[in-house]
């Protein structure tokens, strides 16, 4: 298996055994129900689709409820599709629950896809990190504005592309190569060192590397 669905539960921090502190992203990461597997025969591609999260029947569609009463699965809130190699599927089939210790163990690297926290319309100091005109006196009007963009009399237009104010987050995110420190089979949590984007709750896809 290549990856898992799970929703971000916040940060905390873990010891290791020389007592040094790492930052950890705690998520849960299951129960994962197989919903579909994809075969080479039959759609070109081999690869397991997942349901995680419960959901009510009002919140999906018919076509969706019946993909999923077709495979035994009470109605989720997130379907993933994830690739997997020959063999990978041989004990999987539709309706099946899967934990994070089935697919991920301490030690692992994983891609964790997500939606980054909305933060509005922003300026280009927090929006690009650019620093800013002088803050002394005498500087009254442009502390913060984004300054000089284009050219003079010719070609007399700014280019598409520039680093201008605008929205900023609300959009899909990776954070690669994060390492797994810890997986707990019981509450089905996964720890990973370092952080991931999203806010609290916010539905994660976590891809195992070189899988």
């Amino acid at each position: 298996m290549a990856g898992l669905i799970g929703k971000k539960i916040g940060m905390t921090q873990v010891f290791d055994d020389e007592g040094r502190a790492f930052a950890v992203t705690v998520i849960k990461a299951g129960p994962n129900h197989v919903t579909q597997l994809k075969t080479i025969e039959r759609d070109g591609y081999r690869a397991v689709q997942l349901g995680f999260g419960e959901a009510k029947e009002k919140h999906v569609t018919k076509p969706v409820l019946g993909h999923l009463a077709a495979a035994g699965v009470q109605p989720v809130r997130r379907l993933e599709e994830f690739r997997a190699a020959e063999g990978e599927t041989d004990e999987l089939e539709p309706g099946k629950a899967l934990s994070p210790a089935d697919v991920l163990a301490p030690g692992d690297r994983v891609d964790v896809v997500g939606i980054s926290k909305g933060k509005g319309f922003q300026g280009v100091v927090k929006r690009h990190g650019h620093h800013g005109f002088d803050a002394s006196h005498g500087t009254k009007t442009h502390h913060r504005r984004p300054g000089s963009m284009g050219q003079a009399a010719d070609p007399a237009k700014t280019f598409k592309n520039r680093k201008l104010p605008g929205q900023t987050g609300n959009r899909r995110t990776t954070i690669r190569n994060l390492e797994v420190l810890k997986v707990d089979a019981d509450q089905q949590l996964v720890f990973l060192k370092g952080s991931v984007p999203g806010a609290r709750n916010a539905i994660l896809r976590i891809s195992k590397r070189g899988a």
